[in-house]
């Protein structure tokens, strides 16, 4: 593992040298890509120097304590520096070994997520709400952008459907785990009797596709305008300016209205619609991997239930990794770390266990 460390930090030292040559910086593409590498490498390279120093220090104090001749103090103090620095070369080396673990290339990518209710009718609507007011809040606590793209309200503050982009760094790496069925049970306002009902919301996570990775052939494309319905003051059904694209050959149908131009609402389907087909296709080529090997967070699949939100006991249960945690409301303001990062460290130890295996 040191020896392709090595490897690395030589890389990432040439890079470096090619981002201050003037004809590099000059040619805008291949300096970002450079820069992409070099930001991919750097807590690699950084966490390789952490273990060099530890490595060091705990040399320097074997060698004087092999070498004999010192006081009681000061060869307390070696012993000490001895171990720690041992432990500290352990626990650096671990942490190397999980930097060094195959990324997911989408990781970096801004994201589309699409909400939808399911069973539970309008119960099932106004969950749908508060998951894209949680997910709003998280992307706000993390300085990410977010941006409606379709909504399908209902008369009661519930979506049917809504679809919104989030831009921001590390998006996809973390907002990935969500794709699935999320099942809420608690005692509806409209109920009267005071029973819980167990309704789901269906969500996918999408990464954002770039030009360059997709192609559409625009003969493949069925456009219709119509005009856009709900809330909207007086341009509502006045301007055609709500967009649906179908794509022929898959069948997969994306609209958007909430925008006023027919234009902006075009660009936003569009950007829907690529990162649908994309997804689609990344889906497909990891379905032999994914048949091999279940992951121990889950498929992927998302007709797989993933989580509970269970209101009378203020609980947020996670199925994938089995964890649970008691502060819902905290959670469905935004405060979704703990089980993210859970099942980021769950896929971590999976994969870990895989290269073991090998």
């Amino acid at each position: 593992m040191l020896e392709k460390v090595q490897l690395i930090e030589q890389h990432y030292e040439e890079i470096n040298e090619k981002l201050m040559d003037p004809n590099v910086v000059s040619d805008q593409a291949a300096y970002r890509d450079l820069m992409k590498e070099y930001k991919n490498l750097t807590p690699v390279v950084e966490k390789y120097r952490e273990y060099k120093k530890a490595e060091s220090d705990f040399e320097e104090a074997k060698s004087l304590l092999e070498a004999g001749g010192l006081d009681k103090d000061f060869k307390e103090m070696l012993e000490e520096e001895y171990t720690s620095g041992k432990e500290q070369m352990e626990i650096l080396a671990e942490e190397l070994k999980i930097l060094l673990l195959p990324r997911d290339p989408n990781d970096d990518k801004n994201v589309i997520i699409e909400i939808r209710g399911g069973a539970g009718g309008e119960e099932a609507a106004l969950f749908a709400n508060s998951l894209f007011r949680m997910y709003s809040m998280y992307a706000e606590s993390r300085g990410w952008k977010q941006e409606v793209m379709y909504a399908n309200p209902t008369e009661l503050g519930g979506f049917k459907e809504i679809s919104f982009s989030i831009n921001g760094e590390g998006a996809y790496s973390r907002l990935k785990y969500e794709s699935g069925v999320h099942r809420v049970q608690r005692v509806p306002e409209t109920e009267t009797q005071g029973r819980i009902h167990t309704s789901t919301v269906t969500v996918a996570v999408l990464p954002e596709a770039e030009d360059v990775e997709f192609e559409i052939n625009p003969a493949d494309l069925q456009i219709d305008t119509y005009r856009s319905s709900g809330a909207g003051g007086q341009h509502v059904n006045k301007t055609e300016s709500a967009i649906r694209i179908t794509h022929i050959p898959t069948g997969v149908v994306v609209e958007c209205q909430d925008e006023r131009s027919q234009m902006k609402n075009r660009e936003k389907a569009m950007k829907v619609l690529r990162s649908r087909l994309y997804d689609a296709k990344v889906q497909e080529q990891n379905a032999a991997i994914a048949a091999e090997r279940k992951s121990q967070v889950g498929t992927g699949d998302r007709s797989e239930r993933i989580r509970t939100y269970n209101y009378p006991q203020g609980r947020v249960t996670d199925h994938r990794i089995g964890l649970s945690v008691y502060h819902l409301d905290a959670f469905l303001n935004g405060d979704m770390d703990e089980i993210i990062d859970a099942l980021i460290t769950a896929r971590q130890a999976e994969l870990l266990a895989a290269q073991g295996e090998n």
